[in-house]
């Protein structure tokens, strides 16, 4: 255990919940009540200084109306672009890819379908035969399964780039049906979210809100549905145990984890020609509109002292947990 673990156990750390109720007050000394928004894009350092080096969010209007996609990405023209290509669809019973159910953490059946097939499930003009379909791999699907549509926006975000003196490490293409939910999770990327059509519904918790979000650890298994419709889980027996958040946002089981109730989770909507700056290591979660189309750029995070600080805090948790 760190010095400083060892400090914050003997004043009181452990299990105090007058301490816990002490460190989220804190947060409030650089936590805006809302997501504010900036009417452009931005000058690259001032962007470092006011967001980037203070792990905030922001929605940035007007970021990426130059982009053709704003204008052409209809489902008409996705056909006629890439209607024939074949990429990979997430399908799950109920919408959660990724996402604890029960004591198993299930990720979605991985299906091989042209992208007019999902189009049309997507506008209802055939019979799905159930689960929930949704386009949300994120190894730069973008360049690696669609790049007809590159032109259509942008390889990176060149004001990002230049703040954080690297390009993304990807470019992810992302279209689903509403009832297709992103559970709670953090990245250790800077995310710049763009929603080209509809809307993208977060509810976002920042990194010192670690001590009131639950984890669990639990067994691997992946969705499969069955000739008959119906979805089986199977687990992947050979893996390791994930940690992940049990807990749902919308419906928290505040009896099971009461200390969420000290959690300070703040809503935004992110809508056509917007962008969202999410923050790496900051707690999200994700619904969104049927048939919204986005497109994301993940940075890598700089591994800096903030970084070393949610890892002491992620180790006090631990402690505290366990004690």
């Amino acid at each position: 255990m760190s010095r400083d673990a060892v400090v914050f156990m003997e004043t009181g750390g452990g299990g105090d919940s007058c301490c816990w109720a002490d460190f989220a007050g804190w947060v409030e000394l650089y936590l805006n009540q809302s997501v504010p928004y900036l009417d452009g894009p931005p000058e690259s350092l001032q962007f470092h200084r006011d967001w980037i080096a203070p792990n905030k969010p922001c929605i940035i209007r007007n970021a990426f109306s130059h982009w053709p996609a704003l204008a052409k990405w209809s489902p008409d023209y996705l056909r006629q672009k890439v209607g024939s290509k074949v990429i990979s669809v997430a399908v799950t019973p109920n919408g959660y890819a990724d996402a604890v159910n029960g004591d198993r953490f299930v990720m979605p059946e991985e299906r091989q379908m042209s992208f007019s097939s999902v189009l049309d499930i997507i506008e209802g003009k055939v019979d799905k035969g159930g689960g929930v379909f949704y386009v949300q791999r994120q190894c730069s699907n973008l360049l690696q399964e669609l790049p007809e549509l590159t032109a259509d926006v942008e390889p990176h975000i060149a004001w990002m780039s230049t703040a954080l003196g690297k390009l993304p490490d990807a470019v992810n293409f992302w279209l689903g049906e509403a009832n297709a939910i992103t559970s709670m999770h953090k990245d250790h990327y800077e995310n710049l979210y763009c929603v080209v059509s509809g809307e993208k519904h977060f509810t976002l918790m920042p990194p010192t809100d670690r001590p009131f979000i639950p984890y669990g650890l639990y067994q691997p298994a992946v969705y499969h549905q069955r000739d008959d419709g119906e979805f089986e889980v199977i687990d992947q027996s050979d893996s390791e145990m994930v940690p992940w958040i049990p807990l749902d946002p919308l419906n928290p089981d505040l009896e099971r984890y009461p200390q969420y109730r000290r959690a300070r989770p703040l809503h935004c909507s992110v809508k056509s020609g917007e962008m969202l700056y999410l923050p790496s290591l900051w707690f999200h979660h994700v619904q969104q509109s049927h048939g919204c189309i986005a497109v994301n750029f993940w940075y890598d995070m700089d591994y800096d002292i903030k970084y070393n600080y949610f890892q002491l805090l992620e180790a006090l948790c631990e402690v505290t947990r366990s004690t």
